[in-house]
């Protein structure tokens, strides 16, 4: 049977059909009509900044202004952001300023005296660039850009901001970004979002649009109030599998898919459907607009605007065992990196061949000075390291759940397809041991074993993890509709995940809180509203798709004639 999995999902956005404006003929035709005496393009640093200034340099104007002239030079703003940009090729530390600190004040005040004495004048008045809303008011066009589309952009040989690295390895690239860049422009388009007049997307070049902000904030604001599932993305890998390629209706002729982010607000983007075409935003967008219908408010008390729960896939079947790991523990991720909270999570094994295995914590017994020895001496190149000498590995079949608090040493082993559930700081694996491969680069992958090894629980050996992390489930209730299982995570993690064996139906009481679920067995169900705000919606196999607080309670119905499966997590609320 062909696979229903939709890997270009979109969100139908009611009472704005026909909103968006396709290509850069009505683009500058509807601006030069309607934009007024003064046009403000403030863009996302990632934009293609000189391809986008020649389309709109055909509205007619008298004045052009160009915001890059107000920041400091690149090499002032690299030193200046040294400490955080760090030498590794991984980890930076997060950079909590404003997108004032790289701006020249004296410089920002001569560019509005010139908008405003242009205006005065009654000239016409084009700003462009990142940071252009701090310059003059009147039109203002926001150029936003999805994270993934920026990741693939440094890849292919786009700088950082103000600098000239194009021929830098893209993960120190997508560092700066995560840990700087991204964080900065985030800061500065939320303090604008409501006064945004047109969206412009130009993640396609090739099919540029643009949308009124009215338009594109009420779509947030329908988002936060209904089922909804982000746009996936997938990406090869030097130890991918050969599932997703059925399962997602993927291009058969690539090598492989190692990764794929599903259900990752942080990387994922949002298709908003008005009726004509449709624009591309990030998820974290949704986040930040319109984070306590989102996520409820016991979560946005506790994390703000940020999405604290992540799925996504990792596929083994056909492929590589993935790197010996282990994440970091929260008070040294936040002492080292900055970060408020660490990547605890879990393997859900969605389906696996025979053979399949996870390994996880450690053996018995062991010296853990002769492990670190032997690890370093493997990433050396003098010995290949042994790791069942030191890791347990577990069989691994479908429908097992296996349960990582930070801390813990694994890594899954060849022929899984693992549903990895975890906390969201990104990007904080502790590679130890790779098994002396290279990346898709030719370059040998980052390992970080000096930072590891101080976050290793030697504790956590093999009796330990066979009680508390190897399927830890047990029935929470069981009808004639339902039964529904607790599968984890550890008392140690604060995310919650409960399987859901559904025969016909069930209601979930969400209490509040955001759901990010994953249809796990079974072709389709549809998510129902108990009070008819919004029509039900239709899921499919292996699609993960998120539930907002704000809705409340709902149903997940089962239309097949099959027991269909449902696995859910949320964020454990704290105890009073």
């Amino acid at each position: 049977m062909k696979s229903l999995y939709d890997p270009f999902p979109k969100t139908r956005i009611k009472g704005y059909d026909d909103a968006v404006i396709h290509g850069w003929d009505a683009i500058v035709e509807d601006l030069d009509q309607n934009g007024g005496s003064t046009l403000v393009f403030d863009a996302y640093p990632g934009v293609f900044d000189e391809e986008v200034k020649k389309e709109l340099k055909r509205i007619p104007h008298d004045v052009w202004i160009d915001a890059l002239d107000m920041f400091k030079d690149g090499e002032t703003i690299k030193e200046q952001l040294k400490y955080n940009i760090t030498d590794d090729r991984i980890f930076g530390r997060m950079y909590y300023g404003e997108i004032d600190n790289f701006i020249v004040p004296e410089k920002l005040e001569e560019l509005r005296d010139a908008a405003q004495e242009a205006a005065a004048q009654g000239k016409r008045v084009l700003v462009y660039g990142y940071g252009a809303g701090l310059i003059a008011s009147g039109t203002l066009v926001y150029l936003d850009m999805a994270r993934w589309e920026i990741t693939l952009r440094y890849r292919n040989g786009m700088p950082n901001f103000l600098d000239t690295n194009y021929d830098e390895d893209a993960l120190r690239k997508i560092k700066r970004g995560f840990f700087i860049e991204w964080r900065v422009a985030d800061k500065h388009k939320r303090s604008l979002f409501d006064s945004i007049d047109y969206f412009l997307d130009t993640n396609n070049m090739e099919d540029v649009k643009l949308v009124k902000g009215d338009a594109v904030r009420a779509g947030l604001e329908q988002m936060a109030h209904r089922p909804f599932r982000l746009v996936p993305y997938f990406d090869p890998g030097v130890w991918g599998g050969q599932w997703m390629k059925e399962v997602c209706n993927l291009d058969p002729d690539k090598e492989n898919y190692a990764w794929s982010f599903d259900g990752v607000p942080e990387e994922n983007s949002i298709y908003l459907d008005f009726g004509n075409g449709h624009i591309e935003l990030p998820a974290m967008d949704l986040v930040l607009y319109e984070p306590k219908p989102l996520l409820g408010p016991s979560v946005y008390s506790r994390f703000g605007a940020e999405f604290p729960i992540r799925f996504d896939f990792l596929d083994t079947i056909g492929g590589q065992n993935l790197s010996l790991q282990v994440h970091p523990l929260t008070e040294y991720i936040h002492r080292t990196f900055g970060m408020a909270y660490t990547q605890d999570e879990s393997y859900y094994i969605l389906d696996a061949k025979e053979g399949a295995s996870v390994y996880l914590g450690l053996k018995e017994g062991i010296n853990k000075d002769q492990m670190i020895e032997d690890l370093y001496a493997a990433n050396r190149g003098e010995i290949l390291f042994d790791a069942e000498k030191y890791i347990n590995r577990f069989p691994a079949k479908k429908h097992d759940h296996f349960l990582i608090p930070a801390g813990t040493c694994h890594c899954s082993g060849s022929d899984a397809m693992v549903l990895e559930i975890s906390a969201t700081p990104y990007c904080f694996t502790f590679k130890m041991w790779d098994w002396a491969r290279v990346g898709l680069d030719g370059l040998p992958r980052p390992v970080h074993i000096d930072h590891g090894k101080k976050n290793i629980q030697w504790d956590r050996t093999t009796k330990w993890v066979e009680k508390n992390l190897v399927n830890a489930i047990h029935t929470v209730k069981e009808d004639d509709h339902v039964k529904e299982e607790h599968t984890g995570l550890h008392e140690l993690e604060f995310i919650e995940t409960r399987r859901l064996w559904i025969k016909d139906e069930v209601v979930v009481d969400n209490e509040d809180n955001v759901n990010m679920l994953n249809l796990i067995e079974g072709q389709k169900a549809y998510i129902e509203s108990l009070d008819g705000s919004f029509e039900p919606f239709e899921v499919h196999y292996a699609e993960t798709f998120i539930v907002p607080a704000s809705v409340k309670g709902y149903r997940i119905v089962n239309p097949t004639g099959d027991t269909i499966g449902v696995l859910r997590a949320y964020v454990r609320k704290t105890q009073a």
